[in-house]
């Protein structure tokens, strides 16, 4: 007889798992009843824990986006957790703690850190989102429209007032950190315009400087230095003109003067001795009645009274023919000219000179002055953003400071909670059921599967093999046995329900 044979029983039907159950019932129900009570004890003894929640809406600003855009960066998400933060630290628990007397029984049993780790457990931050249309870009996306502040406790009226303060203080430290953070972007672009402002006058002063420096040679009297090149270099080919007009006169008069004799009585006596050998020609030929004759003697009476009337000569160095002082006259009066002439083309080529420098040096200038004019140009671009960004920091600010922008308010107040939140009773004595018959059930099949009692023919027959089963005897119930089964029918039909009802019942819900 194989022993794998006598633990190999099949079953097949509700019948088997009926008398399965009958005969196992013990092992069943003692661990349900057991575990049961135990999941009663664990439930009735537990401290009861109330719980309060404040709901917080996040309101949109009332003045719409394209007239005040909020200078507030950042997103309702961010702020949440930074000011959930802020108001998690021990600092402001403590404060919390000390002032509603909070695990006033733990203070003398652990430490201050201890306390503070308990309070933050017990206060509880759960976010609300939807679906929205992101204002800056137009996308959809989730955001965080409410968001819940709960604490939890053992006394009901204790928790409402912690539950009501926390959400005063995350209402007041919204409040705090969004006009702390618009008056500091306000405060810092001011601050910024006053930098730019001070870079502007400074570039101005540099400009203002350099023009002085190079006034002649900027870009804008470029044409005007052209113009008077220009005008100075026809100056000075009209004066060269003239000079060579001036040299050629005083060539011309210096020719005369050579000519003309300085005194008038030499040139007297000259003629004089020339007519009076023309006077002797004339006779040889002529009679004294000839009208050149007469014409000649004449003309020497004439020269004769002008050298008496001279006195004989001239007196001293200065010349006393009219001819030769006039030609002098006028070579001197050129000669003037001629040095005026000159000193003028030596200025208007200095003139000359002084311009084309500056027509030279105006192309670095004008570098140098695009220059000064681009940065100034780029910072007075940055000047007038920075300011039309300073206003509407402003007038983002008054936005804060008037409650008109983003803010939190409450939807629903804190409430005084009539019933514990924990423990859940109902469901700490299901999970002791449902753990109690399972592990009855486990046990049972265990103390089954290990029972190699023959009940059955069947049994029998499969232990013996080929060997039939001639007859099997029932079993022979005794008096004492009888007597202990109506005992416990008895028992169980006062307190519960007759036997055969429940078999009754058993067997339409195993049918089923």
């Amino acid at each position: 007889m194989n022993q794998d044979q006598t633990m190999d029983r099949d079953v097949k039907t509700f019948q088997d798992l009926a008398v399965i159950f009958r005969r196992r019932k013990r092992e069943i129900f003692l661990p349900a009843v057991c575990f049961f009570a135990l999941a009663a004890v664990v439930a009735f003894s537990l401290p009861k824990i109330y719980k309060s929640t404040t709901t917080i809406l996040i309101e949109e600003q009332d003045v719409p986006r394209e007239y005040v855009l909020s200078n507030i960066a950042s997103f309702a998400d961010q702020r949440l957790q930074s000011i959930n933060q802020r108001l998690m630290s021990s600092t402001r628990l403590m404060d919390l703690i000390t002032r509603f007397r909070l695990y006033a029984d733990l203070k003398d049993k652990v430490s201050a850190d201890e306390i503070v780790a308990k309070m933050r457990k017990a206060v509880k931050f759960n976010t609300i989102s939807a679906d929205v249309v992101d204002p800056r870009t137009g996308r959809p996306a989730q955001a965080t429209i409410a968001f819940t502040v709960s604490y939890e406790g053992r006394n009901p009226e204790t928790v409402q007032r912690v539950a009501s303060e926390l959400a005063s203080l995350y209402l007041e430290e919204n409040l705090r950190s969004r006009e702390k953070q618009s008056s500091g972007t306000a405060k810092f672009m001011e601050d910024e315009m006053e930098v730019l402002k001070a870079r502007l006058a400074a570039l101005d002063a540099m400009m203002s400087t350099y023009k002085k420096r190079n006034l002649t040679s900027l870009p804008e009297f470029a044409q005007f230095n052209q113009q008077a090149l220009d005008q100075v270099d026809r100056d000075i080919s009209r004066m060269d003109d003239q000079l060579r007009t001036l040299l050629e006169r005083q060539g011309y008069l210096e020719e005369q003067l050579v000519s003309v004799p300085r005194d008038l009585s030499l040139q007297g006596k000259e003629s004089l001795k020339e007519l009076r050998l023309r006077l002797i020609e004339l006779k040889t030929r002529y009679s004294d009645e000839y009208p050149d004759v007469v014409k000649t003697k004449a003309a020497i009476r004439e020269v004769e009274q002008q050298l008496k009337k001279g006195g004989g000569g001239a007196s001293g160095d200065r010349p006393d023919n009219p001819v030769y002082t006039t030609l002098a006259s006028q070579l001197a009066g050129n000669k003037s000219e001629i040095d005026s002439i000159q000193r003028q083309i030596s200025g208007l080529r200095k003139k000359s000179e002084n311009y084309r420098n500056r027509m030279e040096a105006s192309p670095k200038v004008e570098e140098g002055y695009k220059g000064l004019l681009v940065e100034r140009g780029s910072l007075q671009a940055k000047y007038d953003d920075l300011n039309r960004k300073t206003m509407d920091a402003k007038v983002a600010q008054g936005l804060e400071k008037e409650q008109l922008s983003e803010r939190f308010s409450i939807l629903d107040a804190a409430r005084l909670p009539e019933k514990p939140d924990s423990p859940n009773i109902p469901a700490i004595l299901l999970i002791g059921l449902v753990l109690g018959m399972g592990s009855g059930v486990g046990l049972a099949a265990v103390r089954e599967s290990v029972d190699d009692t023959v009940r059955s023919p069947e049994d029998l027959g499969r232990i013996a093999g080929d060997l039939p089963v001639l007859a099997s005897v029932p079993v022979i119930t005794t008096t004492v046995d009888e007597a202990v089964r109506k005992g416990r029918t008895l028992k169980f039909a006062f307190f519960v329900m007759d036997l055969d009802v429940l078999w009754d019942k058993v067997k339409r819900r195993l049918s089923v």
